[in-house]
């Protein structure tokens, strides 16, 4: 699913790693989301979007995203 986590991630300073331990989840899930590899449960993207103050609707692009 597109998203915005590389882009806030980097305005925020956080490494994949700190951004993953401020959300409870590996470096490697934060990669793999930035990447397009892996979608987040609702409760890890509720978590990124509470971290970020912003709505979920505001970090995942649901309508450019392919349904799987």
């Amino acid at each position: 699913m597109k998203n915005k986590i590389k882009q806030l991630r980097e305005q925020y300073g956080l490494t994949q790693a700190k951004l993953g331990e401020k959300v409870n989840v590996s470096r490697q899930a934060i990669n793999a989301i930035e990447t397009e590899k892996f979608d987040p449960s609702i409760w890890l993207a509720y978590d990124l979007a509470k971290l970020f103050n912003m709505s979920i609707e505001d970090i995942f692009d649901f309508e450019g995203s392919e349904r799987k």
